[in-house]
């Protein structure tokens, strides 16, 4: 099965580009959650920021940060997210990193984080330690 986004980039599928540099690509989502729902992808394809190199991931957010600055002209919103999902768990449907930058209003609740785990200053410092030790390798 090939991957829709790296179609849309060798423009062997439609898609209505905005914004295009010699990295990424950013296009309206066909399934948008606001008007002005737009998707970031790099040039090169990466299922997520598991396997993505630092540098697309940061040529992406350079655009996606491009892109924010245009929809909030645009479409006159109130704040824009900027996210990115990896795996079916987080929420992640097509399996090329992409960068979603979404338009909001003051009371749209279409994307609301809710908070269900309190962890005290202990919890953190576990957290913390946990993750230190896992970059450690990385470094």
């Amino acid at each position: 099965m090939g991957c829709v986004f790296c179609d849309i980039i060798a423009r062997r599928a439609p898609a209505h580009i905005v914004y295009e540099d010699e990295a990424t690509v950013a296009f309206m989502d066909i399934m948008p959650i606001h008007e002005g729902h737009t998707l970031v992808v790099p040039k090169t394809h990466a299922a997520d920021a598991f396997e993505i190199d630092p540098e697309e991931a940061a040529a992406a957010m350079r655009t996606a940060v491009k892109v924010a600055r245009a929809v909030k002209a645009a479409f006159g919103c109130d704040g824009v997210n900027i996210f990115q999902s990896n795996g079916p768990a987080a929420g992640q449907t097509v399996f090329h990193f992409h960068i979603h930058v979404l338009p909001r209003w003051a009371g749209d609740r279409s994307i609301a984080l809710r908070r269900e785990y309190f962890a005290g200053d202990a919890d953190l410092q576990r957290a913390a330690e946990r993750i230190r030790k896992a970059i450690e390798p990385q470094s």
